[in-house]
């Protein structure tokens, strides 16, 4: 009861609501439910993958709306950089204090380089899942593929739905 008032206090004074009012023009990103973020910019896929395109290279990791639902991350298990990822294909796995959960990759390619700091430090995807909490990084063999992906208002709704069937 302590940690629901606590939340609802510390949501109150951040103006942070769950009715899914319009995120305020400032912000980079929209609150899809209460402390889950989805960024613009980025694609997403049904497995809860985010994808950030940067010219040649696309950016891999696990969303807010997932690390949320696995609870605090323990074990990172990732591919080595030179190896290749198929679409949809598991590239890796992530260990929670709830359970592991396997890790698609939402394009085909290289992955040429791969986010060595979460071996030491895998919370990094609790704390930061866009940011420091990134996965691999991937040359995709048919940058394409991202166009079947979904955006942030689609991926918004989809983990609403998701959740409301759970």
């Amino acid at each position: 009861m302590a940690l629901k008032l606590w939340a609802s206090s510390t949501a109150n004074a951040l103006k942070i609501s769950c009715s899914g009012a319009k995120t305020p023009p400032l912000l980079p990103f929209s609150i899809s439910r209460c402390f889950s973020s989805v960024l613009d910019g980025l694609k997403y896929t049904s497995s809860h993958e985010w994808v950030k395109n940067e010219g040649s290279v696309a950016t891999i990791g696990i969303t807010d709306h997932a690390q949320g639902h696995l609870g605090e991350v323990v074990f990172v298990e990732l591919p080595e950089a030179a190896s290749s990822v198929s679409k949809g294909g598991s590239f890796g796995a992530v260990e929670s204090v709830k359970a592991t959960s396997d890790v698609n990759s939402p394009v085909a390619g290289e992955v040429v380089e791969v986010n060595t700091k979460l071996t030491e430090t895998p919370g990094l995807i609790n704390s930061s899942p866009y940011e420091d909490g990134w996965m691999i990084k991937v040359r995709p063999s048919s940058p394409s593929e991202l166009d079947s992906l979904m955006g942030p208002k689609e991926y918004t709704k989809f983990c609403e739905e998701e959740d409301a069937h759970h």
